[in-house]
C-alpha cells in the first residue's frame, strides 16, 4: 500500500520522511564468505503528496544501460528538487548477476521468472519477494529497464498490456516510437506489479554488457515524461528539445530465423522499413559460397537484430514490427534517432 505523504516510507528498515532523500541497500543474501548482498536503493520523495513510481533496471545482471540510465536520472537535480510523491531508483535488481556481468542468478535461474516469489523457495524466489514487499508493492507505477541479451540488440520500444487504458496512455506518453502490445509472463515482475494494481511499463533498448547512448538518453526522457505524465514533475522543470508526438502501437512481431546454418551479413539496421520478400542478410559458407537470402515475411520495421555473424539454423535473427503505415514509422524513428544526437 503506497503511503501518503503525511508517513514515513520504511524501505530495509530505514525511514524516509517526506522531502528527504536516502540511499538505503536491502539485504538479500550473503555470500558463502558472509559478505552480505543487497540491492541498492535511492528514495527521493518530494514533500507534496502524488505518486510513487520505482524505477528498476539490471533484473538480468547484465543488462547494464539501464544502470546507467538510471544513474543519470539520479543526477538530475533541477527535475528531483521539486517532484511530488516518492521516486523509487533501483539500478542493480539482480545484484549476483551483475558482479557475474551475467543475467542469471548463480542457480541459473532467471530472476524475471521468480515473481512474485517466497521467502520458502529458491534463492530468486526470495529475492522476488523482498523486491515485492519492499520496493512494489509501497508503489502506484513502475518502469523496469531491459536490454536485449549478450549479441542481440533492441531498437529503443516499450512492450506493455495497451488493452488497459492507463497503461496504455503512459506507453504512448513514454515517447519512444515503437510500443508492443506485449502478453504478460508468468514470474515476470511486471505480471506480478500487474496483479497487485501497479501500472507497468517494460523498456528495453539496446544490448547487454554496453553503454548505449542513445538508449540510455531515449530511457531517461522517457522516465521524466512518465513523472510528468503521472503529475510528479511540472513541463516547466523538463528542458527537452520540442519533438513529434507520434508514437506507434505494433499490429504484431514476429523473429526471422534462420534458414541454413553459416556466416550472416546483415543488409537491413535497427528501424529500417522492409518490404514483404526484402533481403535482410544473407548467409553463406566458410568460403563465401552457397549464398542464401534471408527474406522478410511481411512489410514492417526491424526493432531487433542478432549481432553475431556465426548463425545456426534456427537462430533468431531480425525481429519485425508490423504497424498501419510502416513508413510513417521508419520517418519518426530516424527523427528520433537524430534528436539524440
Amino acid at each position: 500500500m503506497p503511503a501518503s505523504m503525511a508517513e514515513d516510507i520504511v524501505i530495509g528498515g530505514v525511514s524516509i520522511p517526506p522531502g528527504k532523500r536516502k540511499r538505503v541497500g536491502i539485504q538479500i543474501a550473503k555470500l558463502y564468505d558472509y559478505t552480505e548482498m543487497t540491492i541498492p536503493v535511492e528514495v527521493v520523495r518530494g514533500k507534496m503528496d502524488g505518486p510513487v513510481l520505482f524505477v528498476s533496471a539490471a533484473i538480468h545482471g547484465d543488462e547494464i544501460n539501464g544502470t546507467e540510465a538510471i544513474k543519470r536520472l539520479l543526477a538530475r537535480r533541477t527535475v528531483l528538487s521539486a517532484i511530488r510523491g516518492t521516486l523509487i531508483a533501483v539500478p542493480i535488481v539482480n545484484v549476483f548477476g551483475f558482479h557475474q556481468n551475467t543475467r542469471y542468478l548463480p542457480d541459473r535461474r532467471d530472476l524475471n521468472r521468480c515473481f512474485p516469489g517466497s521467502m520458502l523457495g529458491s534463492l530468486g524466489g526470495q529475492i522476488a519477494h523482498i523486491f515485492m514487499t519492499e520496493i512494489v508493492e509501497k508503489c502506484t507505477h513502475g518502469i523496469d529497464l531491459h536490454t536485449g541479451p549478450i549479441h542481440r540488440t533492441n531498437l529503443p520500444q516499450i512492450r506493455a498490456s495497451t488493452d488497459d487504458p492507463e497503461t496504455k496512455h503512459l506507453a504512448l506518453a513514454f515517447g519512444v516510437p515503437v510500443v508492443l502490445n506485449s502478453n504478460l509472463r508468468d514470474g515476470s515482475l511486471r505480471q506480478a506489479a500487474t496483479d497487485k494494481s501497479i501500472c507497468m511499463l517494460l523498456f528495453e533498448g539496446g544490448e547487454a554488457l554496453r553503454y548505449e547512448e542513445k538508449v540510455i538518453r531515449s530511457a531517461i526522457r522517457g522516465i521524466i515524461s512518465i513523472m510528468n505524465a503521472i503529475g510528479m514533475v511540472d513541463q516547466k522543470k523538463i528542458n527537452f528539445r520540442k519533438r513529434k508526438k507520434e508514437v506507434f502501437i505494433a499490429r504484431s512481431s514476429h523473429w526471422i530465423r534462420a534458414p541454413h546454418s553459416g556466416s550472416l551479413r546483415v543488409a537491413k539496421g535497427l528501424g529500417a522499413r522492409v518490404k514483404k520478400e526484402e533481403t535482410l542478410g544473407v548467409i553463406s559458407d566458410t568460403f563465401g559460397q552457397g549464398k542464401i537470402k534471408v527474406r522478410a515475411r511481411v512489410t514492417g520495421i526491424v526493432i531487433g537484430i542478432n549481432n553475431l555473424p556465426l548463425v545456426n539454423s534456427g537462430d533468431a535473427l531480425f525481429h519485425i514490427a508490423t504497424f498501419e503505415d510502416s513508413k510513417v514509422v521508419e520517418e519518426r524513428v530516424e527523427f528520433f534517432d537524430e534528436m539524440l544526437e
